[in-house]
């Protein structure tokens, strides 16, 4: 990462910029206990002061109580107002698998119900107080496609969209984020035991070197060499950007 002042101040820039663009009291954050949700936070006081920014956690029954602590943590230590709903009443509902006796749980089906579920409550809390919601995705996983279409990557603005994973990281630290956050496998607590790099079958420090050399217009060949890396990792990442290029686009129209 260049200067880190540098990137701090353009990107709380552009947070008060959105803001006042958009005639809005603030920003509204889903709260995950995780590293992304919690650096825009962050980003979100400096640029807002925390009166302006309303942190929403929304567990249910299976999320790890680790991670509701955690978000409150963060709530706490930056003084911002949170409200916790929990949606497991709203999975029962719609009668998700492992919520209702008769159905198994569904990774993809019912993982990506939990997104969308809690990207609605962000939106209503958005609509009522008239705040913008402030998404939470990274460079990384807006390249690769991890997020759920009109769940985790709908948002208004989007702080650390331009950071890659490894740069998150570094500004955690720098920020000053609590380490037990920092240091605890990235999840987007869809199911038990789910971690991204499990999920997506490669370690953000190696995803995030060859997301780089990509940007530089290098082919498969050229960074498998230069990173020493097998040809077919090198390959699995450049097939994750072409099939998931539907969610970084608008629908597509006649």
């Amino acid at each position: 990462m260049n200067n880190i002042n540098d990137v701090i101040e353009k990107i709380t820039n552009f947070i008060r910029e959105k803001v006042k663009e958009a005639n809005a009291n603030g920003v509204v954050i889903g709260l995950s206990g995780g590293i992304d949700s919690t650096v825009t936070a962050y980003l979100c006081v400096k640029a807002l002061g925390s009166d302006k920014v309303l942190g929403i956690i929304m567990p249910e029954k299976n999320t790890n109580p680790k991670d509701v602590e955690h978000a409150k943590m963060v709530a706490e230590k930056l003084n911002i107002k949170y409200i916790i709903s929990d949606i497991t009443d709203v999975l029962k509902a719609f009668g998700a698998g492992g919520y209702i006796p008769t159905r198994e749980f569904d990774k993809i089906a019912d993982g990506n119900l939990k997104a969308r579920i809690r990207m609605c409550i962000l939106y209503y809390f958005a609509n009522k107080y008239n705040l913008l919601v402030a998404g939470t995705s990274n460079k990384s996983e807006i390249y690769v496609g991890y997020g759920t279409k009109y769940g985790d990557i709908a948002c208004d603005i989007r702080p650390i969209g331009n950071l890659f994973k490894t740069e998150v990281r570094e500004l955690a630290k720098y920020l000053g984020v609590p380490k037990e956050i920092i240091e605890k496998p990235p999840s987007a607590g869809l199911w038990e035991g789910q971690t991204d790099e499990g999920e997506l079958g490669i370690k953000y420090e190696v995803l995030d070197k060859i997301l780089k050399l990509y940007e530089e217009g290098k082919n498969p060949d050229e960074i498998s060499k230069e990173l020493n890396i097998s040809i077919n990792m090198v390959k699995y990442v450049f097939d994750l950007i072409k099939k998931n290029e539907h969610k970084r686009t608008l629908p597509p129209t006649p």
